[in-house]
Protein backbone atom coordinates (compact mmCIF):
# COMPACT_ATOMS: atom_id res chain seq x y z
CA UNK A 1 0.00 0.00 0.00
CA UNK A 2 1.41 3.60 -0.80
CA UNK A 3 0.32 6.81 0.72
CA UNK A 4 0.53 10.11 -1.15
CA UNK A 5 0.39 13.88 0.42
CA UNK A 6 0.24 16.77 -2.18
CA UNK A 7 1.63 19.96 -0.94
CA UNK A 8 2.84 23.12 -2.64
CA UNK A 9 -0.82 24.42 -3.98
CA UNK A 10 -2.06 27.89 -4.07
CA UNK A 11 -2.85 31.03 -5.16
CA UNK A 12 -0.42 32.70 -8.23
CA UNK A 13 -1.15 35.55 -10.69
CA UNK A 14 -0.96 34.35 -14.02
CA UNK A 15 2.54 34.11 -15.16
CA UNK A 16 3.75 32.88 -12.17
CA UNK A 17 5.25 29.98 -11.08
CA UNK A 18 4.16 27.26 -8.36
CA UNK A 19 5.80 23.69 -7.24
CA UNK A 20 4.22 21.42 -6.26
CA UNK A 21 5.17 18.09 -4.25
CA UNK A 22 3.92 14.37 -3.39
CA UNK A 23 5.47 12.58 -0.50
CA UNK A 24 4.83 8.64 -0.40
CA UNK A 25 5.23 6.40 1.94
CA UNK A 26 6.86 2.80 2.05
CA UNK A 27 9.70 1.75 0.90
CA UNK A 28 9.15 0.37 -3.04
CA UNK A 29 8.15 3.70 -4.21
CA UNK A 30 10.80 3.46 -7.30
CA UNK A 31 8.35 0.06 -8.21
CA UNK A 32 5.94 3.19 -9.52
CA UNK A 33 6.07 5.05 -11.91
CA UNK A 34 4.20 8.49 -11.20
CA UNK A 35 1.55 11.10 -12.47
CA UNK A 36 0.00 14.19 -11.51
CA UNK A 37 -4.16 14.97 -12.69
CA UNK A 38 -6.33 17.75 -12.03
CA UNK A 39 -9.78 18.05 -11.65
CA UNK A 40 -11.02 21.62 -12.80
CA UNK A 41 -14.18 22.68 -11.36
CA UNK A 42 -17.54 21.24 -13.85
CA UNK A 43 -14.88 18.91 -15.56
CA UNK A 44 -13.07 15.66 -15.43
CA UNK A 45 -10.22 14.81 -14.18
CA UNK A 46 -7.15 14.79 -17.06
CA UNK A 47 -3.92 13.70 -17.17
CA UNK A 48 -0.97 16.32 -16.98
CA UNK A 49 2.28 14.77 -16.25
CA UNK A 50 3.80 11.46 -15.65
CA UNK A 51 7.24 9.99 -14.85
CA UNK A 52 8.69 6.99 -15.72
CA UNK A 53 9.51 4.18 -12.32
CA UNK A 54 13.44 5.28 -12.55
CA UNK A 55 12.60 9.34 -13.94
CA UNK A 56 14.21 8.47 -17.06
CA UNK A 57 11.05 9.00 -19.14
CA UNK A 58 8.74 12.08 -18.60
CA UNK A 59 5.49 12.30 -20.47
CA UNK A 60 3.18 15.42 -20.72
CA UNK A 61 -0.76 17.03 -21.88
CA UNK A 62 -0.07 19.01 -24.99
CA UNK A 63 -1.65 21.64 -22.89
CA UNK A 64 0.96 22.04 -20.75
CA UNK A 65 3.96 20.79 -22.51
CA UNK A 66 6.51 23.51 -22.21
CA UNK A 67 5.54 25.05 -18.90
CA UNK A 68 5.41 22.11 -16.52
CA UNK A 69 7.99 19.42 -15.49
CA UNK A 70 8.00 16.76 -13.52
CA UNK A 71 10.51 15.02 -11.58
CA UNK A 72 11.10 12.34 -8.57
CA UNK A 73 13.50 11.85 -6.23
CA UNK A 74 13.42 7.91 -5.35
CA UNK A 75 15.73 8.22 -2.61
CA UNK A 76 13.22 10.96 -0.61
CA UNK A 77 10.34 9.07 -2.04
CA UNK A 78 8.60 12.62 -3.56
CA UNK A 79 8.01 13.41 -6.82
CA UNK A 80 6.91 16.77 -7.94
CA UNK A 81 5.61 18.97 -10.60
CA UNK A 82 7.37 22.77 -11.31
CA UNK A 83 4.45 24.93 -12.71
CA UNK A 84 5.83 27.92 -14.56
CA UNK A 85 3.93 30.55 -17.14
CA UNK A 86 0.26 29.68 -15.21
CA UNK A 87 -2.62 30.35 -16.98
CA UNK A 88 -5.92 31.11 -15.31
CA UNK A 89 -7.44 27.90 -17.22
CA UNK A 90 -4.70 25.97 -15.19
CA UNK A 91 -6.58 26.46 -12.06
CA UNK A 92 -7.77 22.72 -10.68
CA UNK A 93 -7.27 20.49 -7.98
CA UNK A 94 -4.20 18.70 -8.28
CA UNK A 95 -3.87 14.74 -7.55
CA UNK A 96 -0.45 12.82 -7.83
CA UNK A 97 -0.97 9.21 -8.20
CA UNK A 98 1.36 5.99 -8.57
CA UNK A 99 0.88 3.07 -11.03
CA UNK A 100 2.24 -0.31 -11.05
CA UNK A 101 2.49 0.49 -15.07
CA UNK A 102 6.16 1.40 -16.04
CA UNK A 103 3.76 4.39 -16.85
CA UNK A 104 0.35 5.86 -17.75
CA UNK A 105 -1.07 8.87 -18.37
CA UNK A 106 -4.72 7.16 -18.42
CA UNK A 107 -6.15 7.73 -14.70
CA UNK A 108 -7.90 4.49 -14.07
CA UNK A 109 -4.60 2.57 -14.81
CA UNK A 110 -3.85 4.04 -11.42
CA UNK A 111 -3.33 2.38 -8.11
CA UNK A 112 -3.13 5.33 -5.46
CA UNK A 113 -4.14 8.88 -5.30
CA UNK A 114 -3.55 11.46 -2.58
CA UNK A 115 -6.07 13.72 -1.49
CA UNK A 116 -5.31 16.36 -3.61
CA UNK A 117 -4.29 20.64 -3.70
CA UNK A 118 -6.05 23.55 -5.02
CA UNK A 119 -4.15 25.75 -7.37
CA UNK A 120 -5.78 28.87 -8.05
CA UNK A 121 -4.34 31.05 -10.90
CA UNK A 122 -5.59 34.53 -11.18
CA UNK A 123 -5.49 36.83 -13.83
Amino acid sequence: QVQLVESGGGLVQAGGSLRLSCAASGRTFSSYAMGWFRQALGKEREFVVAISRAGGATYSADSVKGRFTISRDNAKNAVYLQMNSLKPEDTAVYYCAATRRPYSTRGYEYDYWGQGTQVTVSS
